[in-house]
């Protein structure tokens, strides 16, 4: 099989929402599509019995919520499909964000009862800001909700998104009776209770034929004649050219707990979404079809497998072919490693695989080399850009619970910050540790995974911090500099890059302390160069 062609079968995307509009419910159904599995786990109906496939961390099924990306991947209609399902929580909005930066494209779900909710906005002006190609499934129409143009106008609205409807609803809610598919003309009806299995459809061409009221009634034929009619004359024809630019949004309804509208967005999706895309390194632009491997840490995660104690890094293939055995240069730490036993991931099942494509995602286990955002290449000095940490907005003291098992401790607090689920301040006064997140979910997570993973317990006391800034001076020997080490020193800690932090404890002890010492630059990421 040609390399060529190998990438042109790649399709990598992340599915982004709000908690809650059936994000997780519609990866099980694509992958119910997809042959991966062969009955979906309901996602409402037995939680506790099954969970969905793509909720394997404990919390998780506890909670009905994802809180770590998962990775899955399947064969549909000859393409390989790798799926990204991260958490919509915004307590976790990091890891989204670092994932965001390993897909080719998005699905964004909105509820339709909802509609566009805080936390899909922010997460979709990261895409724009990259200009990924995005979808929009319109979920849960076998529920009552807002009305299909409305949902559309708000999406445009709130989102600054130019969408087209490829699908259009027949009836909401309590009248809903099924899909009109634009983009290959034939209409899907809802009947049945069964919402585990897949449905056949029926094909429609002519939306005037006399047919259509028998299937659906006078009124729901007259009805949807007239909106098509006006989807017609308001909105844009599709044009790939556009979407794969980034700047038109096709629009699909459904319902995924019924399996509704999926198999349309999944057979439109295979044939428009773009294969994988060149990155920005710091150096260059990478392509996918030249011959050398390149690849980069997006995300790191210890214990997958609860029976065995591992760290698995994973790393979005950017070029050539990544081959097992083989040995690639760590760019970061300038050393050259090679993996026996790198992982690909169909369903819930992990493999051990021999080579990988552009596109694909390769699971690597890792002894403690990789940090977020690493390189690996054939030799050459790359760096790919964009997986900053931000500055956290909740902090606390995180002490032993257990003085024993200070060791574990420690331990699992090295790992658990390496994976990004938090970040790590050591205090320059005392090197008492404080730990910063995005939000108060993932103390629990935290304090839950220390216990259940490395058997070490932590208590927490609150620390009141306002920002966390990364601190660069003008000039490090300077006076001014040094004063500002000396007067702020019980304000002053190191991240686990062993960088300046400065923890303001309020937003007026941050404004003065910047109008104070003027040649000390403030940064709200770790990033800056």
């Amino acid at each position: 099989m040609n390399f060529k062609q190998e990438i042109k079968k790649r399709r990598t995307f992340g599915i982004i929402s709000h908690p809650d509009a059936g994000k997780t419910t519609l990866t099980e159904k694509l992958l119910l599509f997809g042959g991966a599995i062969q009955e979906a786990g309901a996602v409402k109906s037995n939680k506790i019995k099954k969970g969905a496939t793509s909720d394997f961390m404990e919390i998780e099924r506890q909670r009905g919520i994802s809180v770590a990306t998962s990775v899955l991947a399947f064969y549909y209609k000859d393409k390989k499909i790798n799926i990204l399902d991260t958490p919509g929580h915004k307590d976790f909005a990091e890891d989204t964000f670092r994932t965001l930066t390993a897909v080719d494209s998005v699905i964004v779900v909105i509820d339709v009862a909802k509609g566009v909710e805080e936390q899909t906005e922010k997460l979709v002006e990261v895409c724009r800001m990259r200009n990924i190609p995005m979808i929009v499934f319109i979920n849960k129409l076998d529920r009552e909700g807002k009305d299909a143009f409305d949902l559309m106008d708000e999406v445009e609205q709130k989102l600054g998104l130019h969408v087209t409807p490829l699908s259009f609803p027949i009836g909401m809610g309590y009248d809903f009776q099924g899909i009109y598919n634009i983009y290959e003309k034939n209409i899907l009806l809802f009947q049945g209770e069964n919402k585990q299995q897949i449905q056949e459809s029926r094909s429609f061409e002519d939306i005037n034929n006399p047919e259509l009221e028998l299937l659906i009634g006078e009124k729901a034929a007259q009805e949807l004649r007239e909106h098509l009619e006006l989807v017609e004359g308001v909105y844009p024809p599709f044009d790939r050219e556009a979407y794969l630019a980034g700047t038109q949004q096709p629009v699909f309804f459904g319902s995924a707990l019924n399996n509704f509208g999926v198999k349309e967005l999944l057979d439109c999706f295979v044939e428009i979404a773009p294969t994988p895309r060149p990155k920005k390194s710091e150096e260059r632009l990478v392509v996918a079809d030249e011959e050398k491997m390149t690849g980069f840490v997006f995300k790191i995660h210890a214990n997958m497998d609860p029976k065995h104690r591992d760290r698995l890094a994973f790393i979005k293939i950017v070029s050539g072919t990544f081959e097992r055995n083989k040995p690639y240069l760590h760019v970061r730490l300038g050393k050259s490693l090679k993996f026996s036993s790198p992982n690909a991931f169909f369903a819930e099942k992990k493999a051990i695989i021999d080579q990988s494509f552009p596109g694909d995602i390769v699971g690597l286990h890792d002894t403690g080399n990789f940090k977020i955002g690493d390189t690996l290449t054939e030799g050459e000095e790359l760096h790919y850009k964009g997986i900053p940490s931000f500055s956290p907005e909740h902090f606390r003291y995180i002490n032993n619970a257990d003085p024993m098992k200070a060791k574990q401790l420690a331990k699992g607090i090295d790992q658990l910050m390496d994976e990004g689920v938090a970040q790590l301040f050591t205090l320059e006064l005392n090197g008492r540790k404080v730990i910063g997140t995005v939000g108060a979910l993932q103390y629990e997570v935290i304090q839950y995974r220390l216990e259940h993973e490395y058997g070490a317990k932590c208590t927490y006391e609150p620390f009141p911090v306002h920002k966390a800034c990364w601190i660069e001076p003008q000039d490090p020997s300077n006076e001014e500099y040094q004063e500002f080490l000396r007067v702020k020193q019980k304000f002053l800690a190191r991240d686990k890059r062993g960088q300046l932090v400065f923890l303001a404890d309020s937003a007026f002890s941050l404004q003065m302390t910047q109008q104070k010492y003027p040649s000390v630059h403030f940064h709200f990421t770790s990033e800056f160069s």
